[in-house]
């Protein structure tokens, strides 16, 4: 199908910063790596706190390994119990109504 058609490719993003300067960051990178040689460099306790703090702020997205058991419990249970009715309904329907008298 594909030889008959031209099917025209997807356009690449291609993302040109506007307000980035390629020779400054390599000199900043230069110096700093420079004064952690020579031991110049103060000790920062910087924490990225970005990264999980959307999740720790919503209860209806949290993965589901910090949401509790119960619930597990809770829907494993509905869903035999929605078995169960479905194998029920489809024996009524199989068997006729014989099966309830």
């Amino acid at each position: 199908m594909g030889l008959f058609f031209n099917i025209r490719k997807p356009r690449k993003f291609e993302h040109k910063p506007i307000y980035f300067d390629p020779d400054k960051e390599a000199l900043q990178q230069r110096v700093e790596r420079i004064k952690q040689e020579l031991g110049l460099a103060e000790k920062s306790d910087y924490r990225n706190q970005i990264k999980g703090s959307f999740f720790e702020q919503t209860k209806h997205v949290k993965p589901r390994d910090t949401i509790s058991g119960k619930s597990h419990s809770d829907r494993n249970i509905k869903l035999i119990v929605a078995l169960v009715c479905l194998i029920l309904l489809f024996c009524f329907l199989y068997t006729g109504i014989q099966l309830l008298f």
